[in-house]
């Protein structure tokens, strides 16, 4: 067995070293192994002018170094171990690190195996265009290559690596500016090796090299600068968190079990595995879904939640039968609860008031169990993947001592405060940070990262990684939400921008020629009658259609897809990163694209009267819309027109319109509504999902002044049954090339058990039956669910069902059994995305497999590869999750704005549907604005019926007009006033809805 690593030069002009080892396979056969690397000495420092490397025009580091720091008034250049990019990527990051930074390959490779995560952080880094980052290629440098030593352990040999680049580096620098007689003797800038392990500075302080721990180097910076980035840096640092916090006090969570006993009860099924997700409604309660079980197994109280985040993959204990309990029917809200807590607050576990309170909620949630049916319950005892992503909060001011206190522990001084950041999320806990700004962090975002979360504290510790801006500002806010959903936002780099066509916007699909390779293959289909239609303003036109009549009496129906993969190729920087955004995002006021704006909003954009290139599937269909054949091919077209649904509507239903592209249009319509009643036939479910259009002052202010339901129009549907037929016909046509590794979309079917409360309510509330036994049955019965004197009854339905379903995802073909395939909502047995390859990079790697299909190019390695096809898809499909919601929030955001913005009282009153009862509340939807809200009431006040989800407010609480008791129940529409209040303490607009009376006529 032979492992061999060659670079640029031939074997003649390099060293060779050599390691041979034994290793023994594992059927037991012993086996020599040799493994030989070709060293060279021309592997460049990366310092630029460097007089002793090749002059290379990538170089990026400056010649001094950086000249800002006290103790190297020569310049100096940064060298981080490993474990500074594994526990402080923060600091590395932020603008407020200027040093030029060293980046081995040691290093590098050592980050790759210890944290993906941290290692697509380390590239992007890297990559930036802002700092002045190096890698240098220490294993292939011929004086800084090492061989391991014989029972020397991997990681003593990087850091023997490590050293040995350092001492190298430092040498080289001095042998690169020699001593001219007659000139002022040289600055030579010092290259220091950081590193948090005692031992290895120890070592390199042996050898004279320059060392220094992350702390000591920061502390040396002037105050000023010093005070900032000794926040940045992570609390995993042991200095940084106080040791009582990690013993001597009682432990207010348990113990995780050990690795081998977690991995040996995931064996045998007595644990399970799963996704942490919180509630809602109740901080104090979480679930995680496990196969084992038709329901989540519910988590109740802090205990048993032990330290799970929002996200976190964790491993959970199910208790016996005889302890399982009931989802809470109470609102227990985080910041009303633990209003009086504070950063220190874990003294005197047992008897302090927020313990009292906590308890409270969990005995409510205790009693009611006794009534209802029950469902697993257990607790979590071991992390297999944490789920720690910055975090977006706001220190509240009441936190902090008087002003005449904070003066003293400005920015000024390095001495800290410990106070709490609360997120912006309230799915996610508080978090303890220590600060040396805390005075100058009130009423500000800030981004916050967990470091650790110790037993024997009630909240996780952090550290501050940058203010995002003013609670409240537009900017913050849209940044915050970005960051709160993890969406890549940056401008694109220039090894990205370099793949770009060099004509830039001047680049045209060049003239028809059979030498051309442009053309090669290429079908010219310019004369067709082609036209998009999309919604207003849309700039990355993805698709176009057309159809006609054949002379057979069929007609010709084709779906024409921007030809991304001709611009964008395998293994280049732009498709690595568009692998890594995964999609593009679609905010309120903004997008944030997959792709350069010159590709998604211009060349690759099947503008009218443009001629673009594009990928075509074309089916000869039936007057009754059955399909004959289909076929697959490059193309060039020129769309005719860009229509929006309304315009194309309007022309549809002109009788005295009779030109080409309305005719095409009519028959494309007449055609749809065959696909789709065909569709229905066969089971695929007709749902809903709150839709709303917000409009904005100008493109200057972006202010909403409306909120506005969307209207959904026949074009709509027109072009959703042509894009759902391409990417059926698509699927089947790449599973069949390639059943192994073909990039297909599913949708399973969800568990019963889902439905079982919407089931209960719709039986009691409104005497209706809801069939879940398959897709169809849902379908028909959802038909059935009419109110005659509530339009609108239905589509809440609808929504109400939506969020009893599974979510889509994408899956490799060859990872999932066959009978898995199936999308539960389309009512089809395969399925993938082909029609959006500007906005969905699952989409490019369709167009790739259906090239290679229909044997126009070959397939990329890549995608003959299982493994790598499941890990881009596992990021395309969190990506994609998080897009949407990310939208969503905007919508919500922007919803409060506009609110905002509809007078000086900053009130509304709107008609509600009550989609949930509490016992201290209402969950309600307000379907004009598509937001949902809380009306709460005082729990002493209310009767809460949980059987019948209803609620009744006596007419002594003065919560309700009149003289009556009022009773309320799910599916009652109400009136709420819909306030936007700003918090005191963090100065941010906050929805609030308070009920005015009931409209149901049985409240009354």
């Amino acid at each position: 067995m032979v492992d061999i690593t060659i670079r640029k030069r031939p074997r003649t002009e390099a060293v060779v070293t050599q390691r041979k080892f034994f290793k023994k396979t594992a059927r037991g056969k012993v086996i020599k192994v040799l493994r030989e690397r070709y060293l060279r000495d021309d592997v460049g420092c990366g310092i630029q002018s460097c007089s002793s490397c090749e002059s290379s025009g990538d170089q990026t580091l400056p010649f001094s170094g950086d000249l800002a720091h006290n103790s190297f008034p020569d310049g100096y250049f940064v060298l981080p171990d490993t474990n500074v990019f594994l526990s402080q990527m923060d600091l590395m990051e932020s603008s407020l690190f200027k040093a030029p930074i060293i980046v081995l390959q040691t290093v590098m490779e050592e980050v790759r195996h210890r944290s993906i995560p941290l290692y697509n952080r380390l590239k992007t880094l890297v990559r930036t265009d802002e700092k002045p980052v190096w890698v240098f290629y220490n294993e292939y440098r011929s004086e800084t290559a090492i061989i391991r030593e014989d029972n020397e352990s991997p990681n003593d040999r990087n850091d023997r690596g490590i050293r040995k680049a350092a001492e190298w580096y430092n040498t080289h620098i001095g042998l690169s500016r020699p001593i001219i007689r007659g000139q002022a003797k040289p600055k030579i800038p010092t290259v220091l090796l950081l590193t948090e392990d005692a031992a290895n500075r120890k070592k390199a302080e042996n050898n004279g090299i320059p060392v220094s721990s992350i702390r000591k180097y920061i502390s040396s910076f002037p105050e000023s600068v010093a005070a900032q980035l000794l926040d940045l840096l992570s609390s995993q640092d042991d200095n940084e968190i106080e040791p009582t916090r990690a013993g001597g006090k009682q432990a207010i969570y348990p113990e995780y079990f050990s690795e081998s006993i977690l991995q040996a009860g995931l064996s045998t099924g007595r644990l399970h595995k799963g996704h942490f997700n919180a509630n809602t409604y109740n901080y104090l309660q979480g679930s995680v879904s496990v196969p084992a079980f038709p329901k989540p197994v519910l988590l109740i109280g802090r205990e048993n939640l032990n330290r799970a985040v929002q996200g976190d993959i964790v491993v959970v204990e199910v208790f016996d039968e005889a302890k399982w309990g009931v989802e809470g029917d109470e609102v227990v809200d985080q910041e009303a609860t633990l209003k009086n807590d504070d950063a220190d607050s874990d003294e005197d576990e047992e008897n302090d008031d927020i313990t009292r309170q906590e308890a409270k909620a969990i005995r409510a949630s205790d009693s009611a169990a006794q009534q209802r049916e029950k469902q697993p319950t257990g607790r979590v005892v071991g992390i297999v993947k944490r789920n720690w992503r910055p975090i977006v909060c706001h220190i509240d001011a009441t936190a902090l001592p008087s002003t005449g206190a904070t003066s003293s522990t400005s920015a000024s001084t390095l001495s800290t405060q410990t106070l709490l950041a609360h997120p912006t999320s309230t799915l996610l806990p508080r978090i303890r940070i220590r600060t040396r700004q805390g005075s100058a962090l009130v009423n500000k975002k800030i981004l916050v990262a967990i470091d650790a979360w110790v037993p024997t504290s009630r909240y996780p510790d952090g550290h501050f990684v940058r203010v995002l801006g003013d609670v409240g500002g537009e900017d913050a806010e849209r940044e915050g939400l970005m960051l709160e959903f993890g969406i890549s936002y940056g401008a694109f780099g220039s090894a990205i921008l370099g793949c770009l066509p060099p004509e830039g916007d001047s680049w045209v699909v060049p003239p028809k020629s059979d030498d051309n390779p442009v053309w090669k293959r290429r079908e010219d289909l310019r004369d067709l009658t082609i036209c998009s239609i999309d919604p207003p303003n849309c700039q990355d036109i993805d698709d176009a259609l057309h159809a006609r009549p054949l002379p057979n009496g069929n007609i010709e129906a084709g779906v024409h897809i921007a030809d991304v993969s001709n611009f964008v190729h395998a293994d280049t920087p732009m498709d690595t990163e568009a692998s890594a955004r995964g999609t593009t995002v679609y905010l309120v006021d903004k997008r944030i694209d997959m792709l350069p704006a010159l590709l998604g909003t211009n060349l690759c954009s099947l503008r009218p009267n443009v001629e673009r290139l594009a990928f075509s599937a074309i089916w000869e269909l039936t007057p009754e819309a059955e399909i004959v054949n289909v076929r697959f091919t490059k193309s060039v077209i020129r769309s005719k027109a860009a229509f929006t649904y309304e315009e194309a509507q309007i022309r549809k239903d002109d009788p005295n319109r009779q030109d080409e592209l309305t005719t095409a249009i009519r028959l494309l319509n007449t055609l749809a509504q065959k696909l789709k009643a065909a569709r229905m036939a066969a089971g695929a479910l007709n749902l809903a999902s709150p839709e709303v259009k917000i409009h904005l002052d100008s493109a200057e202010s972006s202010d909403p002044i409306d909120v506005e339901q969307k209207e959904m129009r026949e074009t709509n549907s027109l072009v959703e049954e042509f894009m759902l037929l391409a990417n059926i016909s698509v699927a089947n046509k790449i599973w069949e090339a390639f059943p192994a590794t073909a990039v297909l979309r599913r949708h399973l079917p969800p568990p019963r058990t889902n439905f079982d409360k919407l089931k209960d309510i719709l039986q009691k509330r409104k005497g209706m039956t809801l069939d879940v036994s398959s897709s169809g049955a849902l379908a028909d019965s959802l038909d059935k669910c009419v109110d005659p004197t509530e339009p609108a009854f239905n589509t809440l339905v609808r929504i109400m069902a939506t969020r009893c379903m599974l979510s889509a995802e994408y899956f490799c073909s060859g990872s999932v059994g066959r009978d898995t395939f199936g999308h539960y909502g389309l009512a089809s047995s395969i399925y993938t995305h082909f029609t959006s390859p500007i906005r969905r990079y699952a989409d490019v790697l369709a167009h790739r497999q259906l090239s290679a299909a229909i044997d126009y190019t070959p397939l990329h390695a890549s995608l003959h590869s299982k493994p790598h096809v499941e890990r881009i898809l596992e990021v395309v499909n969190r990506r994609h999750r998080m897009a949407q919601m990310a939208g969503r929030a905007s919508v919500e955001y922007y919803v409060g704005l506009a609110l905002k913005n509809r007078g000086d009282r900053q009130q509304v009153t709107e008609e509600a549907f009550v989609i949930r009862t509490f016992r201290n509340g209402l969950g309600v939807f307000v379907s004009k604005l598509g937001i949902e809200g809380l009306v709460m009431f005082k729990r002493d006040i209310t009767q809460f019926d949980a059987d019948n989800y209803t609620v009744t407010i006596p007419a002594s609480s003065k919560a309700v007009p009149g003289n009556k008791d009022v009773t309320i129940s799910v599916f009652d529409k109400v009136v709420v006033k819909i306030e936007v209040e700003k918090d005191k303490n963090t100065q941010k607009g906050k929805v609030k809805m308070t009920l005015v009376h009931p409209i149901d006529s049985r409240a009354l």
